[in-house]
């Protein structure tokens, strides 16, 4: 059925079609996600949609550079705190951008395209970046040790996995969540 067509600016249909296309991709696999049907919730034409997007995939690959931003902006460190209570409240702020942006957390952890080399790339990079915000908090003696930098990648994806996991499954409160990946970023660098 489609939607009555409201007037709105280029950013805001944009927005519209990224914010649909977020629920749609987490609900479903990419194959299952119909350029005409985001356009259809929308009530926009096929043409338009199109006009943003040159195709599905490049629709999909901005789906994931918006919520990559996101993540970003939502769990950027106060530097002025010691390093726990970064890593904490940065961990806070994911749990709570998981929990207020459940769609995009679902559609940029799954679908067939995670072997797209720009996705991955999109994927990487948001990793990296929480990676080394982590690593610029540490001691200066731990920065450059490798095995810390193994772990912290591990540390990372592994919050991924959990919140996803948390929010598709709701069998253990946030709290829980948010203890279980304190204690294993805690384990996994020895501290």
């Amino acid at each position: 059925m489609t939607s009555p067509r409201r007037r709105l600016s280029p950013d805001q249909r944009k927005s519209q079609l990224l914010d649909i296309g977020s629920r749609l991709f987490a609900d479903r696999p990419y194959e299952d996600v119909w350029i005409e049907e985001v356009a259809d919730l929308a009530g926009v034409s096929r043409g338009l949609m199109y006009h943003y997007f040159p195709s599905k995939r490049d629709f999909f690959a901005e789906i994931m550079r918006v919520e990559s931003a996101r993540i970003l902006e939502m769990t950027a460190p106060d530097t002025s705190l010691p390093v726990a209570e970064q890593v904490a409240a940065g961990l806070d702020a994911y749990i709570r951008y998981s929990v207020e942006h459940e769609h995009g957390v679902r559609a940029i952890n799954r679908g067939a395209m995670m072997g797209d080399a720009e996705i991955q790339a999109i994927l990487t990079d948001e990793l990296v970046v929480q990676q080394e915000r982590i690593l610029a908090a540490l001691p200066a003696e731990l920065r450059d040790d490798e095995v810390v930098k193994a772990a912290l990648r591990g540390w990372v994806s592994l919050v991924r996995t959990v919140c996803v996991d948390w929010l598709d499954r709701k069998t253990i409160t946030e709290g829980d969540v948010r203890a279980l990946c304190l204690r294993a970023l805690d384990g996994l660098l020895g501290t």
